[in-house]
């Protein structure tokens, strides 16, 4: 009886031949994702070559494009493939047999950052006609995470799916908001005063000296970049200045013990030894205060505090 059973046995295998006999995908077998079970392999072998070079699609805040994998340096290999493919068990996920190229999907990569990222637009201020400050807000920024975006690429081109894909990204807050905006200086040329302001109330007011006729103070919107403890006076390329040697820190100093340089050219608030012009046109250019004003003021400003030089 054991015998018969075992003969039956062999006779029914022999009459059912073997999916891959037969040239075709086992049931119910995904080859990357592609439902190809029982499909004749000359069409399981067309439909993943299609659909693998097919091109991957982005997406990115109203920005579309597409990337062909070859120009990612990504290819696959249909015939190893095909062969783990036909040879899978019913049921099987077969994963594509793909030859990428890291490296230059990580190029790819850093190339949409430097593409795709948005930097943050810092809050700002303007003046109204009575010269008092008015701030406006910034704007957050993107920053593309080109490790991570890499990654993403890489299982997209283990697939032969292509879905929607989105760079990986982070909101970038602006370093400046109206919360944090800090002083606002307002100096008057005509009537050598400067006000300074915490964001839009009006904080202290000191007398300044401003420049004389021949070498006035710039009107303008000006912002501090740069900050200085103890500075050097140092001549500067102009006539008034021929023949002078420069001057270390200490007493006597043109500049006092503080200077916040502007980005108008060569012109900066800062200290001076010299109280008596305080209320006067009296300098070269540059915005004089008493020397503990000048102080209180380096506390208080930073690199890129807006400094407005208007002609009243």
């Amino acid at each position: 009886m054991l015998v018969a059973l075992v003969l039956a046995a062999a006779v029914s295998a022999a009459a059912a031949p073997s999916a891959q006999r037969s040239g075709s995908v086992p049931l119910r077998v995904k080859v990357g994702g592609l439902r190809l079970g029982g499909m004749p392999s000359e069409k399981a072998r067309a439909a993943i070559a299609y659909a693998y070079n097919r091109p991957l699609r982005f997406v990115f805040y109203g920005k579309r494009w597409r990337v062909r994998p070859a120009a990612l340096g990504t290819s696959l290999d249909l015939r190893g493939t095909m062969k783990a493919a036909l040879n899978a068990k019913a049921g099987q996920n077969v994963p594509l047999q793909v030859k990428s190229d890291s490296g230059r999907v990580a190029q790819y990569a850093r190339w949409l950052e430097s593409w795709l990222s948005v930097e943050p637009q810092n809050a700002t201020a303007t003046l109204t006609s009575r010269l008092t400050p008015v701030l406006h807000a910034g704007k957050p920024g993107l920053q593309v995470r080109a490790g991570r975006t890499a990654l993403k690429l890489e299982a997209a081109l283990r697939t032969a799916n292509r879905t929607l894909l989105r760079p990986s990204a982070k909101t970038v807050p602006a370093a400046m908001t109206r919360a944090n905006f800090g002083p606002v200086v307002v100096i008057h040329r005509g009537s050598n005063k400067m006000d300074v302001f915490k964001g839009t109330k009006l904080w202290r007011t000191f007398g300044v000296a401003t420049g004389q006729s021949i070498y006035p103070t710039p009107l303008g919107n000006w912002h501090v970049v740069d900050m200085q403890r103890n500075p050097w006076w140092r001549p500067p390329d102009s006539p008034w200045a021929q023949g002078l040697k420069p001057i270390p820190p200490g007493p006597g100093n043109p500049l006092g013990t503080r200077w916040m340089g502007l980005d108008a050219a060569g012109v900066g608030m800062h200290g001076t030894p010299d109280d008596a012009s305080i209320g006067y046109s009296a300098s070269h250019g540059c915005i004089r205060m008493h020397i503990p004003d000048a102080e209180w003021l380096f506390n208080q400003v930073r690199l890129g505090t807006p400094v407005f030089i208007v002609s009243a």
